[in-house]
């Protein structure tokens, strides 16, 4: 697809076009030069000034961007990523030049828009392609106004799909990047299309899909649709994606089937009565079959918003009206009170058997002791450590329920009422029993400390491997983080190699690329390290960690919040939060440990951090240190943290 991109005086260039074509070549131009100048007049340029330089991991720029009037009496609607930085103050420049400060009304958290306010009348107002109109194929211009002078910037493409992000916007290959975010995605005739702003399919959140800026996916936000809200959000109303409140099982970025998983506690869902195992099979009057459709229905609906839903269960068909919600109640996993007893590879028991009980849990104060065996929990059968988890966490916190066990030969049951998760890991925690390989294989993978290279990457790594490592009980994974600058190699081998010894640990550690520090661009590289130290040793997957230092944080933080799949736990020492969390996840567990010298100036915000994680639901463990500034910990905390990575697979 050609793609022709000009500026100020929208000048096209084309060297290698025939004569004969030139004729048709001029008339595109020309149909481009007015379909831009229909809608100039309402282009707006917007200048911010002050507020953050960095969001999470993404560095914000400064620079200009782009809006689009939307009515007369000075309503501006744009891209809430223009002001992701919380600026301090706004200007809007007008395409006669006037420079008028705006405020912000409100914002479209689903689709990512935010609106302004100018004081000014009788503004020229685009005409709104109607939406059952468009079609793929058809051209699109996006345009933006950043130039000093009052011109607007025009890429030229088409619009290459429609109903993407779930419903809610279209694709263009015209090019889309922060300087015409806020602006219009235009059509032949002039007529407004959408709102050009990053979105992704698979992920939420203020910076979501900024990483695909000019890359040929670019995404607008209807017109029509911001209009048929634009009521709603000039009275002040912020707009909520509608949740319903239940997670699918072999739920996908790509779809997957639509049997529920979990309905979540307090949610339109369990008001309607839904169960897990129910299969979600029409919804507001469409034949539903895979997850995607039913994303593709809900996902153009706010909060407050209605949806009918039918679900079948066995025979029966289930229909209920389900008021959509903005936010869920945070998930706050239930605690029993045990360790289970690792397996090694391929091994089998009969039940779950007790390593560990908790002082004061439920399973305590049911009797529960080391090496009995649990084989129910409530009507669950739990014939593994994992099974047990999930009956555990499939019951909220102060709920009571029965336990099935057996102390020798003898069966006993008691009913137990869950706790939440404890901050403290018990110092009474014995390391695991670990026993050495009795032959180990001479092509085995290498044990000790060692150097290579990963030869995807071409990048330097070292990592410990305990030096009576056996392939048949799998190690925990610890992957450290170095501050910027100093990859403290010797310092953190010396004080983690009997930690990794006693516990079962596997201590990894890549390098910065960058003497400056990690960027989000490393996450790649760590992410492929990991799978290939996978292939190479037995890694329990209850056990991976991230464990970043001072201004290695920020990394494990993204990491390990983008990457929820993978990490069970992350530790952090001297590196506050960057951004605000998700919430906790029932399906996909993690817990933090965060480490914080009380002299440190970070300190009080790493006490915040904590604060915000545990009402986002998640387990937090925050020991305060009698350390100073940016000093890495040692002695008693490493201990304290090792016996937090050995317990991550607590019950």
């Amino acid at each position: 697809m050609a793609r022709l991109c000009f500026g100020l005086l929208l000048v096209v260039t084309s060297v290698a076009a025939a004569a004969a074509q030139v004729p048709l070549e001029r008339l595109e131009e020309e149909a481009f030069r007015q379909a831009a100048a229909v809608v100039d007049a309402s282009v707006v340029r917007i200048d911010t000034v002050g507020g953050l330089e960095r969001v999470g991991n993404l560095l914000i720029g400064t620079g200009p961007t782009t809006g689009l009037i939307v009515s007369s009496d000075g309503l501006v609607i744009s891209s809430t990523f223009n002001f992701v930085s919380k600026p301090a103050s706004i200007l809007v420049t007008l395409a006669d030049g006037r420079r008028l400060p705006a405020r912000q009304v409100a914002e479209d958290k689903s689709r990512m828009l935010t609106l302004l306010k100018i004081d000014a009348v009788d503004l020229p107002v685009p005409q709104a392609a109607p939406r059952d109109s468009i079609r793929v194929g058809e051209w699109a211009l996006a345009l933006g106004r950043t130039f000093e002078g009052g011109q607007v910037g025009v890429s030229v493409g088409i619009v290459s799909a429609v109903e993407r992000v779930w419903g809610k916007a279209l694709q263009t290959d015209a090019k889309v990047s922060p300087v015409n975010y806020g602006g219009p995605l235009v059509d032949i005739q002039g007529r407004v299309l959408g709102v050009l702003a990053p979105m992704s399919p698979n992920e939420a959140g203020e910076t979501a899909g900024v990483e695909w800026y000019d890359s040929g996916i670019g995404f607008a936000v209807p017109l029509e649709d911001v209009l048929q809200v634009l009521d709603r959000l000039k009275t002040g109303e912020n707009l909520l994606s509608g949740l319903m409140g239940v997670t699918f099982k072999g739920e996908s970025p790509s779809g997957g089937e639509t049997e529920i998983d979990r309905v979540r506690f307090r949610s339109p869902a369990e008001a309607a009565g839904f169960k897990s195992g129910d299969n979600v099979v029409e919804a507001d009057g469409k034949p539903v079959a895979t997850l995607a459709q039913l994303k593709h229905v809900l996902g153009r609906k706010y909060a407050g918003d209605l949806i009918q839903v039918t679900v079948a269960r066995g025979e029966e068909r289930i229909k209920a009206d389900l008021k959509l919600v903005g936010e869920l109640p945070p998930f706050k996993p239930a605690f029993l009170g045990i360790l289970p007893a690792r397996l090694k590879s391929g091994e089998t028991r009969d039940g779950v058997e007790v390593r560990f009980v908790y002082a004061d849990s439920p399973a305590s104060q049911a009797g529960l002791k080391p090496r009995d065996r649990i084989f129910k929990f409530g009507d669950k059968e739990t014939p593994t450590a994992d099974a047990l988890l999930d009956a555990v966490g499939r019951v909220r916190v102060g709920e009571k329920t029965t336990l099935v066990w057996k102390s020798g030969d003898a069966e006993q049951s008691g009913e137990v009422t869950l706790i939440d998760v404890p901050d403290q890991t018990p110092a009474s925690l014995a390391a695991p029993v670990l026993e050495s390989a009795k032959v180990y294989p001479e092509d085995g993978p290498a044990r000790g400390r060692i150097t290579e290279t990963l030869a995807a990457h071409n990048r330097e790594y070292w990592a410990y491997i305990p030096e009576d490592y056996n392939p048949a009980q799998p190690q925990g994974l610890v992957v450290w983080l170095h501050p910027a600058g100093d990859t403290m190699e010797a310092d953190v081998y010396k004080q983690w190699k009997s930690l990794c010894d006693r516990r079962g640990l596997i201590l990894l550690g890549p390098k910065a690329e960058q003497v400056a520090g990690w960027t989000a661009n490393d996450a790649e590289f760590v992410t492929d390290l990991i799978a290939h130290v996978r292939e190479k040793y037995t890694i329990d997957p209850h056990r991976i960690v991230m464990h970043g230092h001072t201004s290695g944080g920020p990394l494990a933080w993204l990491f390990s919040m983008k990457n929820r799949d993978l990490v069970r736990g992350c530790s952090i020492s001297a590196s506050p939060l960057p951004f605000p969390p998700p919430e906790n996840d029932p399906a996909q567990r993690l817990q933090f440990h965060l480490l914080s010298g009380s002299k440190d100036p970070t300190h009080e915000r790493m006490v915040q951090s904590a604060e915000v994680l545990r009402q986002r639901g998640f387990p937090v463990s925050l020991p305060t240190l009698n350390i100073t500034e940016g000093k890495y910990p040692s002695g008693e905390a490493l201990e304290d943290l090792a016996r937090w990575i050995d317990a991550l697979d607590r019950i």
